[in-house]
């Protein structure tokens, strides 16, 4: 993610933040001054400690455990942080880049995304509990020795919004077999012990299958846009949008079951 050396500051102090605070992520080196942005032959720059430990590829009960244990943890510490910073990958995001990738796609993935804009227009959620998130953790920004937990990474897309729409973006990805299912006794898992952290309220429970469909929404369209539109110079690898497609799909079919497989 390309960000200015203006937004960095949100990311580097809440690293610090939640080092300082017990939540294993990089902590940022300040400089004699205090300062963790430095300038390296003219653009941003900053050392960060470095973490031990492996992303899990098929992670089990108890690293969802330790995960949901965690993001709980994150989203605790995180209350007094001070800055803010929108989320630039939110609901008006959502709608500007799906104009963008809609001519691209097949009539049934074209019908599917403009349905889904749809639903989640009918949603404000407005009294759900925010404070800061992730937004992006998936397996491969947490590291693991074993089954313990040692390191949370890639904080670049953090930002202020919805806790649960946190915990739906990690559930969709440590969570979901091969056809986009939930894997209910992994995501069981993981809920039950961020519940066990920052306890989940009633209204929560009602807003759990539209923000699971708002997660996946979200990928679905930034994978369809690096698809389609790569950045020009960059070499990178593309990831499947069809994942998250499937992962939409699946929530959507299920909606009722997910309401009732709550902690």
């Amino acid at each position: 993610e390309k960000h200015t050396a203006d937004e960095m500051p949100y990311f580097l102090g809440l690293m610090a933040h939640l080092a300082d605070r017990g939540v294993p992520s990089p902590h940022p080196v300040a400089d004699r001054n205090g300062e963790y942005l430095q300038t390296l032959k003219g653009k941003p720059a900053a050392l960060v400690m470095r973490l031990h430990g492996a992303s899990p590829e098929h992670p089990s009960a108890a690293q969802c455990t330790a995960m949901g244990a965690a993001l709980a943890r994150l989203h605790v510490a995180a209350a007094d942080y001070p800055a803010i910073r929108a989320n630039d990958r939110g609901p008006k995001w959502w709608r500007v880049t799906a104009e963008t990738v809609m001519p691209k796609l097949g009539a049934d993935d074209a019908a599917l995304l403009d349905e889904e804009i749809r639903f989640q227009g009918l949603y404000r959620f407005t009294d759900l509990p925010r404070g800061v998130i992730h937004a992006d953790l998936f397996r491969d920004n947490a590291m693991f020795e074993g089954d313990a937990l040692t390191g949370i990474i890639d904080f670049y897309y953090a930002c202020n919004d919805v806790l649960l729409y946190d915990l739906a973006v990690t559930v969709n990805d440590w969570c979901s077999q091969a056809d986009g299912s939930l894997d209910m006794e992994r995501a069981r898992a993981m809920m039950r012990a961020y519940h066990a952290v920052r306890p989940l309220k009633p209204i929560e429970r009602g807003a759990w299958p539209v923000m699971l469909r708002a997660a996946a929404l979200r990928f679905w369209l930034s994978r369809l846009h690096d698809l389609h539109f790569p950045r020009p110079g960059e070499i990178t690898h593309t990831k499947d949008p069809n994942v998250f497609r499937e992962i939409l799909r699946q929530r959507i079919a299920h909606e009722t079951e997910l309401q009732l497989n709550w902690v």
